[in-house]
């Protein structure tokens, strides 16, 4: 059972009053007060929340760095028949050194679906482990679902080192 609250009020004449609850102002409005504040502070508090979880999941933009040429080391240091992958900037570039010595450069980037290529000396082919691609060794797709070749590097020698250079 709800009991109304109720207040005694004299006018000028001195004659006591009585008014309900309805008649006063006060209590819905402290009320409505409350909701605003917190129902703010609710919002407020979901914002923090979330925030720093789409702060994460929206990383920042790496600029791309202008690199035109890459020392990757002494031609002895890489064993014949294998490849190795050589950090070009940000993007990843394949080394390859044939069971002939020849020394072959292409992006280690699947134009398929952008995964990390590699060199299979048991297949003599740059290999894709996402979707079984295959490339011969002239960077041209031969099998699977990439859709162009890959990127040619040169590989220029400047005494016993070996260097990249973007193809001109």
């Amino acid at each position: 059972m709800i009991r109304k609250k109720k207040s005694q009020v004299f006018n000028a004449e001195g004659v006591s009053l009585t008014l309900g609850s309805d008649a006063t102002a006060t209590d819905g409005g402290k009320r409505d007060f409350l909701k605003i504040v917190l129902g703010g502070g609710l919002v407020a508090w979901i914002a923090t929340l979330m925030y720093p979880l789409f702060s994460y999941l929206n990383p920042p933009r790496q600029t791309e760095v202008e690199v035109s040429s890459v020392k990757v080391g002494p031609l002895n240091d890489i064993p014949r028949d294998s490849g190795m992958i050589v950090r070009f900037g940000n993007k990843p570039v394949l080394l390859v050194r044939t069971a002939d010595d020849q020394l072959r450069a292409f992006s280690a980037v699947c134009t398929h679906l952008d995964c990390t290529v590699q060199y299979k000396s048991d297949l003599g082919m740059i290999w894709c482990a996402c979707h079984n691609g295959r490339y011969d060794l002239n960077g041209r797709n031969v099998s699977g679902p990439p859709p162009r070749p890959l990127e040619v590097y040169r590989v220029v020698m400047q005494g016993d080192d070996v260097h990249i250079t973007a193809a001109a």
